[in-house]
């Protein structure tokens, strides 16, 4: 069997260091959009909308923090196909991934009353705002590092 690997194309920029103000304004957001949130909940949102968003350096991190907080594997493996797999995931997390989708892909008509009021079954309008900063926060840096070229497997919170 052959593989075939494809070059990846180099890093475009690091917003860190090319545009620090940037980068401490969303840092501090994030950490604003992680307050009293389920740091597993918090995972499943990240990988899930980094899993839609095509992103590579988000989806390894994420991987790699929820597996350090002992999310079995099995279940991580489970996140693209969630819906498939019900077993795996609690109603709330059921909840969780179906509004992380809804608001990553926006599309024309926002985000149902159906999958709003789903969220709303398990979560008070705080959490709701929470869980939507903490699904906003992910696509904005989703949209970072794909556009920048961000390599899979590497972390600059580890610098």
């Amino acid at each position: 069997m052959t593989t075939t690997t494809h070059p990846v194309p180099a890093q475009r920029l690091t917003v860190p260091s090319n545009n620090p103000g940037v980068y401490k304004a969303l840092v501090a957001l994030q950490m604003a959009a992680a307050a009293d949130v389920d740091a597993e909940l918090a995972e499943l949102i990240k990988i899930r909308a980094s899993q839609i968003n095509g992103c590579a350096y988000c989806l390894h991190m994420h991987v790699r923090d929820a597996t350090a907080m002992g999310m079995s594997d099995l279940k991580l493996h489970m996140v693209a196909v969630w819906r498939e797999a019900p077993a795996f995931f609690s109603d709330r997390e059921q909840a969780v991934l179906e509004f992380t989708e809804a608001v990553t892909r926006l599309g024309d008509h926002g985000v149902s009353d159906a999958v709003h009021d789903r969220v709303a079954e398990h979560f008070d309008e705080y959490g709701i705002g929470q869980l939507l900063a903490t699904v906003i926060m992910i696509n904005a840096w989703n949209r970072i590092a794909v556009t920048s070229r961000y390599p899979a497997g590497a972390d600059e919170r580890r610098r």
